[in-house]
């Protein structure tokens, strides 16, 4: 008797079955990474230190200040405003973007040089940013409906997710992969990978801050194997939920910047 006692005793310490750990909503991880990357706070503003650093070494300097308002609580329409300081050769250009989320976003350049607003197509939109390995589509981001985005795996510290163009003919990478922080979900490094399957663009954190209760991208680089070397960013003076208004965000404010938000 006490053996089957022994037995139903060991029985009822040992599920007959186990579960798998139930694999985490991918958009889900999508979503609030986009958001803590890119809409923290109502709205932001920030000094840009970029450094561009070509195949053979050589540096350039651009420094600006970045001003982005959201539209709506969460992810949705946003705007930017980028105004450039220094050097001489960029200084009070400005470069604007509305993100759009049911369409491409707007972009425009103004080059004060010329007096001249200049209208980014759609189809410019991964070119160079002001010469560094940036994208103009980096800056504000792409949408989240643009790609199929597939759970990969799950680390200690980092959900890895695959993300692969629904139109492959729109762009020049076959997919990113991007390695997103569990804690703070931002990304803290994504390879895109090109149609041979080569690993050709590198975005890359070094350095966060939690800014305002914000867990905040401090310092950033992105290196392109394509056309050679790399550009790190530096963010400074980061300012969350100043109310900057919506009205600077328009044609007018490109050839005259709003002084009070830029010092």
């Amino acid at each position: 008797m006490k053996h089957y006692l022994l037995i139903a005793v060991v029985l009822l310490s040992f599920p007959i079955s186990t579960t798998r750990a139930q694999t985490p909503d991918v958009m889900d991880i999508v979503v609030k990474t986009v958001e803590a990357m890119n809409y923290a706070g109502g709205d932001v503003k920030a000094r840009i230190d970029m450094r561009i650093i070509d195949s053979h070494g050589r540096e350039r300097i651009r420094q600006m200040t970045m001003l982005r308002r959201n539209e709506t609580a969460g992810y949705g329409p946003q705007k930017y405003y980028v105004f450039f300081s220094r050097p001489s050769d960029v200084k009070e250009m400005v470069f604007m973007a509305w993100k759009n989320t049911d369409r491409a976003d707007d972009r425009w350049l103004y080059l004060p040089a010329l007096d001249l607003v200049k209208r980014i197509a759609a189809s410019d939109e991964r070119t160079s940013f002001v010469g560094s390995h940036f994208f103009y589509e980096d800056v504000s981001g792409r949408n989240i409906d643009e790609d199929n985005h597939e759970f990969i795996e799950e680390t200690d510290e980092f959900y890895v997710i695959k993300s692969t163009p629904k139109d492959p003919g729109d762009v020049k990478f076959n997919h990113y992969t991007s390695w997103v922080d569990k804690t703070a979900y931002l990304p803290m490094r994504m390879e895109y990978t090109n149609k041979r399957g080569e690993i050709y663009r590198t975005f890359s954190v070094q350095t966060v801050d939690v800014i305002q209760d914000h867990p905040t991208i401090i310092d950033v680089e992105m290196e392109d194997t394509a056309m050679g070397g790399k550009t790190a960013l530096h963010y400074s003076a980061v300012k969350y939920s100043i109310g900057i208004r919506e009205n600077i965000f328009s044609e007018r404010f490109l050839r005259r910047p709003p002084r009070d938000y830029l010092r």
